[in-house]
């Protein structure tokens, strides 16, 4: 079973995940990920290609995290429905940037940005996030060419909007 503790109060993150990647496949993964003392907080946007490529990826996971490497910058986002978190390679478990708050439901189209908030909990962190921003769409293409499809395919009908 998958579990992700969130506790605010104390700032941290628990993931255990039985990952359901390619290059993981079986194995049994315990993440803590804690969280610095907020530094920063400011609202941006998501290229709609690229949020809703991840939440399209999150929904084929069988668990409720999924997790993409970053490796041309030694990163690994961990993303959920409600935020993703982004943990440097050399600080392991200590969360530097965390994307949430996403206001989707103020987009009238699929194809438009998603408003969000980018939280710092590290000094100097702008360089980090315009990598971030370019880099993240280029690993969930990655992770799309590894991903084998199962099933048939469905169409769904929304009603038009008035």
């Amino acid at each position: 079973m998958d579990i992700l503790l969130l506790n605010r109060a104390v700032e941290s993150i628990h993931v255990y995940n039985n990952l359901n990647l390619k290059y993981l496949a079986g194995a049994i993964m315990e993440i803590t990920c804690y969280r610095d003392p907020e530094i920063h907080r400011e609202t941006r946007k998501l290229p709609a290609n690229t949020y809703n490529l991840a939440i399209t990826l999150l929904t084929r996971c069988s668990t409720r995290h999924l997790f993409v490497p970053i490796r041309a910058m030694q990163y690994m986002a961990i993303v959920d429905n409600d935020e993703f978190v982004f943990i440097d390679g050399e600080r392991k478990c200590w969360i530097d940037i965390a994307w949430c708050n996403f206001r989707r439901e103020d987009r009238d189209a699929l194809n438009q940005p998603v408003v969000y908030d980018a939280i710092y909990y590290r000094e100097d962190m702008s360089e980090i996030m315009t990598r971030l921003q370019m880099e993240l769409p280029l690993a969930l293409q990655t992770l799309v060419s590894k991903a084998k499809l199962d099933g048939p395919a469905r169409i769904l009908h929304f009603p038009a909007k008035r």
